[in-house]
């Protein structure tokens, strides 16, 4: 099979995307990026993941360019993390300017240097309305950018974006993911706020099959 870079935050996604690379076959390096989000600590939680799978896990410290990302509530202070169910107006504020590309240009980067064919990112179905750099669009020129960025065309792998994070939680499942060794609050607090549109998203991604939730909420 392929030689793959997985972009790995710690969250439900890309620990499914991680054992779904896996079980396909692939050889897999994992990242991960600190761009001085609020929620840091969803990459200890994705260091756990790799070294349960024996995967090497890199973590590029993007820290220095946080103040660049403006007024939003996941990389700055000033901002409360929204709650509840996300519309479109709350959910603006936690949308991260370029966060994607930043990340994805990086990732293919380190995927160039490691002689991988693709670089995989868990975008889903329920990403596309709000946030612009998780629409199908975006990620077709980015694809479109990695083949042509370098003399050794690397491609943009989105395997869950025809789906939703519940089917991706039913899918984790099938794959035996330990999603209590994932994170998904954007507050970052010692244990999951319950409150946030994050863990909203969350709960209703293991209601929806009748999954069992593993996971420890505040309220």
């Amino acid at each position: 099979m392929s030689k793959v870079v997985a972009v790995v935050s710690g969250g439900m996604d890309s620990a499914t995307l991680l054992y779904h690379l896996l079980d396909a076959g692939h050889e897999v390096c994992a990242i991960s990026i600190n761009y001085g989000q609020r929620h840091v600590k969803e990459l200890e939680y994705a260091r756990k993941l790799c070294e349960g799978v024996n995967v090497p896990h890199m973590v590029a410290d993007l820290s220095a360019i946080n103040p660049l990302f403006g007024a939003n509530s996941l990389s700055g202070r000033d901002i409360e993390i929204p709650e509840g169910h996300y519309a479109e107006e709350n959910m603006k504020l936690t949308v991260v300017p370029n966060r994607n590309m930043i990340l994805l240009s990086v990732s293919i980067a380190w995927a160039i240097s490691q002689q991988c064919v693709a670089v995989a990112y868990g975008a889903h179905s329920g990403d596309h309305a709000i946030y612009p750099d998780c629409r199908p669009e975006f990620a077709a020129a980015m694809d479109q950018a990695a083949q042509l960025c370098d003399w050794n065309p690397v491609q943009l792998w989105r395997p869950f974006v025809d789906i939703d994070k519940g089917d991706i939680a039913k899918r984790g499942a099938e794959l035996g993911v330990p999603y209590e060794l994932t994170w998904t609050c954007y507050k970052g607090l010692e244990e999951h706020c319950g409150k946030c549109g994050a863990c909203t998203e969350r709960k209703e991604a293991f209601a929806k099959h009748g999954l069992k939730d593993p996971t420890v909420y505040m309220a």
